[in-house]
C-alpha cells in the first residue's frame, strides 16, 4: 500500500492526488478546517428540518417526485430509500481505480461544506478508502447528469452497510462483513445526507484524470515510437528542425518536435544518408511519408487536446457540486452543475486524439513490412519470408485496434435519453464517454507497443545489436530503449509464439519502462 497520505479539503485536489488515492491506494485524512465547514453547514439543514418550508432533498422527494411533501419520521427512510433505489447498476465490474477515484472525487466534495453532511459521513467515507474497501459498481446506471447516480449510490450503500464490496485483497464479501472486519460502523443518512453523496459527476472526472495521466506518459512514448521507426525506415531529421515548426507555433507541436529531435540526435544511421563532403542525401526521397513527416503535428495536436482536458479537470477538481447547495452565506439552492457536459466534451475529444495518434502509429508500422516502402529490409521482416511471416499479422492485431479506437471516438455526449419523467430531459452521458476513453487508452497502449517492437525489429537487421548494449548505429536514447526491450523479447530470428512478445512490449509501455530509458540517455530533454 501507498504510504503517501493525501489531505483532503484544504484546498483543490491535484490529478497526482486522484492518482495517487485511485491507483497507488495512498491514505486520505481530512482537514481539520474541512470539519469544521461541514458542521457549518449541517447546523443549515437542521434548521430547516422543521421550518415547514420545502427544501429538495431534504423535506421533498427526488426528480419528478419533488413535489411530494415527507413528514419528519419518514425522512430518514427517504434518505435510505434513495440509495437502495439508486444502486441500479448493471453489467461488468467496473476496475477498482475508477471506484476509488469516484469516491475520492466525491470526498473532496464533502469536504468543501457546500452539501450540508455530517462531518461524520465524510469520516467514514474516508474509513472506507483508508481500509480498501471498494463497493462494487457495474458499468451501466450513470448518464452522466444529477451525477454518476447510480455508481455514487453503490458507494453510499456500503456506506450503509449493505450491498457487496470487494476487501483490500479484492474478496468479494459483504459491505456489513467488510465494515465490521475494518471496525467501521455504518451510517444511518439524515436529511439530505443521501442526495449529497450521490450527485455528483466525480466517476466521469476520475477518469478523466487516471486517462490524462496515462496519455501524458503515451504521447511522449509515441514520439519515441516514431522517432525509431523514422530512424528505422532511413528517414530524414531534418524536417523536425526548430526553426521549421517555429513558422506553426503550437506549443504541443514544438514539444513533439523537439523530443524527436533529441531522441533522433547523434543517430551514425540517419549520418549515413548524407555524404561527408557535400552534406546532401544520397537518396533520392526529397520527402518522407506524412506519417513520418507529420508526427509533431498529429502529436501536438493531441497534447493540446490533453492541455485542455487537464484545464477541465483542474477547474472540476476544485469544485463543489451537489444540488441543492449550501452557499457561503447559509442559503439552500437548486443548482445544475450537476450535469456532465463539460467532463464528457473532453472525455470524447481526447477519444478522437487518441484514435487518430494510433492511427499515425500503424501506417508507420505498415511501411516496415512492405519491401516497396521499408528500404532494404526483409518482406515482412521476416527471417525467411515464405517460410517465416515475421510481424505480419502484428500490424493486423494494430489494425483491428485502429478500427476500433475509430468507433470509439464517435462521441458519447451527443447523445440524450430524456428520464426521471421528463424531469431529466437532457443528459451527458459523460460516464460511458469516460468508460471508452479507458478502453481507447489501452488500445493505445498496444498499438505503440506494436510500433516500438516492429522498429526495434527493423533496427536490428540493419545491425548494431542494441541487445549488447552498444551504441550500434541508432541513437544513445534509441539504443537504451531497445536494450531495455531485448531484456525481455528476443532479436530477429526464425518465427515464434508472438502474443507474449507484444504482451511485454505492451508492459513496458504501460508501465514506463521504455520511456525511462530513454529519459536516461538523454536526461531533461523529453517533455
Amino acid at each position: 500500500m501507498n504510504q503517501q497520505t493525501v489531505i483532503v479539503g484544504t484546498g483543490p485536489l491535484s490529478p497526482a492526488d486522484v492518482v495517487a488515492v485511485a491507483r497507488d491506494g495512498a491514505r486520505v485524512d481530512l482537514a481539520p478546517e474541512a470539519l469544521a465547514a461541514m458542521a457549518g453547514s449541517r447546523a443549515v439543514v437542521d434548521a430547516l428540518v422543521d421550518d415547514g418550508t420545502p427544501h429538495y432533498g431534504v423535506s421533498t422527494g427526488f426528480g419528478a417526485l419533488a413535489t411530494r411533501h415527507i413528514p419528519l419520521d419518514q425522512r430518514t427512510r427517504l434518505q435510505r430509500s434513495l440509495i437502495r433505489s439508486h444502486a441500479a447498476s448493471s453489467g461488468a465490474e467496473v476496475d477498482r481505480e475508477v471506484v476509488r477515484g469516484l469516491m475520492l472525487g466525491r470526498l473532496s466534495t464533502l469536504a468543501t461544506g457546500r452539501t450540508g453532511v455530517r462531518p461524520l459521513v465524510a469520516s467514514t467515507y474516508a474509513a472506507l478508502l483508508n481500509a480498501g474497501i471498494t463497493p462494487v459498481v457495474g458499468e451501466y446506471g450513470s448518464l452522466g447528469c444529477s451525477g454518476d447516480l447510480a455508481p455514487l449510490s453503490h458507494v453510499a450503500l456500503a456506506l450503509m452497510g449493505e450491498g457487496q464490496v470487494r476487501d483490500r485483497a479484492g474478496h468479494l464479501v459483504e459491505a456489513a462483513e467488510a465494515l465490521a472486519e475494518a471496525g467501521i460502523a455504518p451510517v444511518e443518512l439524515r436529511e439530505k445526507e443521501g442526495l449529497a453523496l450521490i450527485n455528483g459527476t466525480d466517476g466521469m472526472l476520475g477518469m478523466l484524470v487516471l486517462a490524462a495521466a496515462d496519455l501524458h506518459r503515451l504521447l511522449t512514448t509515441a514520439d519515441l515510437a516514431a522517432a525509431m521507426s523514422v530512424e528505422g525506415l532511413l528517414g530524414t531529421d531534418a524536417v523536425f528542425a526548430e526553426d521549421l515548426h517555429a513558422l506553426r507555433p503550437h506549443p504541443g507541436q514544438l514539444a513533439s518536435a523537439a523530443n524527436i529531435r533529441a531522441l533522433l540526435a547523434g543517430s551514425p544511421l540517419l549520418a549515413d544518408q548524407f555524404t561527408s563532403e557535400t552534406g546532401r542525401h544520397r537518396f533520392t526521397r526529397v520527402q518522407d511519408a506524412y506519417s513520418l513527416r507529420c508526427a509533431p503535428q498529429v502529436h501536438g495536436a493531441a497534447r493540446a487536446t490533453l492541455a485542455h482536458a487537464d484545464a477541465v479537470a483542474a477547474i472540476e477538481l476544485g469544485s463543489a457540486i451537489d444540488n441543492p447547495v449550501i452557499t457561503p452565506d447559509g442559503r439552500i439552492e437548486s443548482n445544475g452543475n450537476f450535469h456532465g457536459a463539460p467532463v464528457g466534451y473532453v472525455l470524447d475529444f481526447l477519444a478522437i486524439a487518441v484514435a487518430d495518434v494510433a492511427s499515425m502509429s500503424e501506417r508507420r508500422t505498415d511501411r516496415f513490412l512492405d519491401t516497396s516502402r521499408s528500404h532494404g529490409l526483409n518482406a515482412f521482416l521476416a527471417h525467411d519470408p515464405g517460410v517465416d511471416s515475421g510481424h505480419m499479422i502484428a500490424q493486423y492485431t494494430q489494425a483491428g485496434i485502429v478500427s476500433e479506437l475509430k468507433r470509439l471516438a464517435a462521441p458519447a455526449s451527443v447523445d440524450s435519453i430524456p428520464s426521471s419523467a421528463m424531469q431529466e430531459d437532457h443528459v451527458s452521458m459523460g460516464w460511458a464517454a469516460g468508460l471508452k476513453l479507458r478502453r481507447a487508452v489501452d488500445g493505445l497502449t498496444r498499438v505503440l507497443a506494436i510500433e516500438i517492437l516492429t522498429a526495434a525489429r527493423a533496427l536490428d537487421m540493419r545491425g548494431g545489436g542494441a541487445g549488447t548494449g552498444a551504441v550500434g548505429r541508432s541513437s544513445a536514447p534509441i539504443t537504451a530503449v531497445r536494450a531495455r526491450l531485448r531484456q525481455d523479447v528476443e532479436g530477429p530470428g526464425t518465427d515464434r509464439y508472438l502474443a507474449p512478445e507484444i504482451e511485454a512490449a505492451r508492459r513496458l509501455v504501460d508501465d514506463g519502462s521504455l520511456l525511462a530509458a530513454a529519459r536516461r540517455a538523454v536526461p531533461g530533454s523529453l517533455q
